[in-house]
């Protein structure tokens, strides 16, 4: 095998055996980068210079017999909306595409704290909004098991890395399954942790009530890993959750028996795929089969969750993305003979079409006449939401939905019908809305050999029973014995 087909679990067992040194590891990746990305463009920036450089202090450091951390030396992919001090930070944005982060986001700190090597940060859909990363301002990312097909998004350069095994694993952020849906797309494993428990400070932001950082892996150990790595209070973010501390390792146990899931009845109805619907009945068998009930339940109010979550994300958008007016800091038109001038053609002219979009959404639903009639009445109706998620929790240890309701779309396919691409987002919106905790696995390939993955649901800060029933599937099933084939596409 090589050292890039590892997962970080059993690299870091190389590592402290003296088997392998952090700098052949980096350069491995690099390497893979460099035969892999031109296909994939996955990267938005290497970091390469800076990622050898402290690769050879760990390795030093370990020889010299100082303390490190046993995840010292790992490396990692960004994705690009991310501060890392000192580096670009762009979120695949003309208007940001010479910002360079004055300071480190808390996740960063934390990933510093345990010497971990930045490979570089990863393509995303412009200020994370779309499903597909085809809204990037520079340049589409591909799917790994078929180049002529979207990743996902808005977090597909992340997700893209793992599958393609450019990063062992990566940072991704999710608003309203832009964590879930691409990992599901390119199958591998993504969580988007309870809302709070990673702190979102130095995240670039979409929508502050919504986003939330969560791991993108190849398997579900190195997913509790990472969530270990980056979860923790944040005096710094206000909306950080000041709640004990766990390690999500030791609730990696083989074992479902007594565990009670949910099988919502709307989520495996109209408008889901029928192969991605036979595999979500596949994956309830199983789970029966190891000793869990699942029962068919209902979720009616989830109908509501794609309007409320678009009314709400696109208002808190229009808010924060007021910031970016051509003077302080990004992109400054050079056609201007006013104040005004500077601020419509510095935004017209930095920001694409779908941001465009939903800020004129956002701007629209918050004005005057209009605020009570839709943003308002969608907060009533978001509570309405959580409420009925709390009710199933009462009964349900975990929820299992499809985490998309189709396999990866191509290329092209619904970059001109926005409302098509919104739903794509169906089964994942919901969990924002309720700031619960998610997680999307593969669970097998569709007759085009395209992922389909799985969506297990738990109540919040419930992340240990997520990792209990997805540690139990995967250990039980065989899907990563299949591998991204590159077909397709230009190459």
């Amino acid at each position: 095998m090589e050292l890039y087909e590892y997962t970080v679990h059993e690299l870091v067992e190389k590592l402290e055996k003296g088997e392998i040194t952090s700098e052949e590891l980096t350069k491995s990746y690099f390497k893979r980068i460099k035969e892999i990305d031109p296909k994939i463009k996955a990267y938005v920036s290497i970091l390469e210079e800076d990622a050898l450089e402290k690769a050879k202090k760990v390795d030093e450091d370990r020889k010299s017999g100082k303390t490190v951390s046993k995840f010292a030396g790992i490396p990692i992919g960004i994705k690009d909306n991310m501060c890392i001090a000192g580096t670009k930070t762009t979120c695949s944005s003309k208007m940001l595409e010479n910002f360079i982060a004055p300071y480190n986001a808390t996740v960063i700190d934390k990933l510093n704290n345990e010497g971990l090597i930045y490979l570089g940060k990863l393509n995303m859909d412009e200020f994370a909004m779309g499903g597909s990363t085809e809204y990037s301002a520079f340049f589409k990312t591909h799917n790994p098991w078929d180049l002529e097909r979207v990743p996902g998004g808005s977090s597909g350069g992340s997700a893209a890395a793992v599958a393609a095994e450019i990063a062992p694993w990566t940072l991704g952020s999710d608003t309203g399954g832009s964590i879930r849906q691409p990992s599901s797309l390119c199958g591998v494993v993504g969580l988007k942790p309870t809302y709070g428990l990673v702190s979102r400070y130095g995240l670039v932001a979409f929508a502050s009530s919504l986003d939330q950082i969560g791991p993108i892996t190849k398997d579900v150990t190195d997913s509790a890993i990472l969530l270990n790595l980056i979860s923790g209070h944040d005096e710094k973010d206000s909306t950080s959750m000041n709640v004990e501390k766990k390690d999500y390792t030791l609730s990696l146990i083989n074992d479902v028996k007594g565990m009670k899931i949910g099988l919502p009845k709307e989520y495996i109805g109209d408008g889901i795929d029928e192969e991605v619907k036979q595999s979500i009945l596949e994956v309830a068998k199983k789970y029966e089969e190891l000793g869990a009930t699942v029962e068919e339940c209902s979720l009616d109010v989830g109908k509501y969750a794609t309007a409320v979550y678009y009314i709400i994300a696109c208002a808190e958008a229009s808010s924060n993305l007021g910031r970016f007016d051509g003077i302080r800091y990004g992109y400054r038109t050079e056609k201007f003979d006013s104040l005004k001038d500077i601020y419509r053609n510095s935004r017209s002219e930095g920001f694409g079409p779908e941001v465009k979009r939903r800020i004129i959404l956002g701007t629209y639903v918050l004005s005057s006449g209009y605020y009570d009639a839709y943003y308002k009445k969608a907060q009533k109706v978001r509570t309405v939401i959580k409420n009925a998620y709390d009710e199933l929790f009462k009964k349900y240890d975990l929820l299992l939905t499809p985490t998309s309701p189709t396999t990866a779309f191509k290329i092209g396919e619904k970059l001109n019908n926005p409302l098509q691409m919104y739903l794509a987002d169906i089964c994942t919106v919901p969990v924002n809305i309720g700031g619960l905790p998610a997680m999307s696995l593969p669970c097998s390939l569709d007759s085009k050999g395209l992922p389909i993955g799985f969506q297990l649901i738990g109540k919040a800060f419930g992340e240990e029973t997520i990792f209990k029933a997805a540690y139990t599937y995967e250990q039980n099933s065989n899907f990563r014995e299949n591998k991204p084939t590159f077909k397709g596409g230009e190459i």
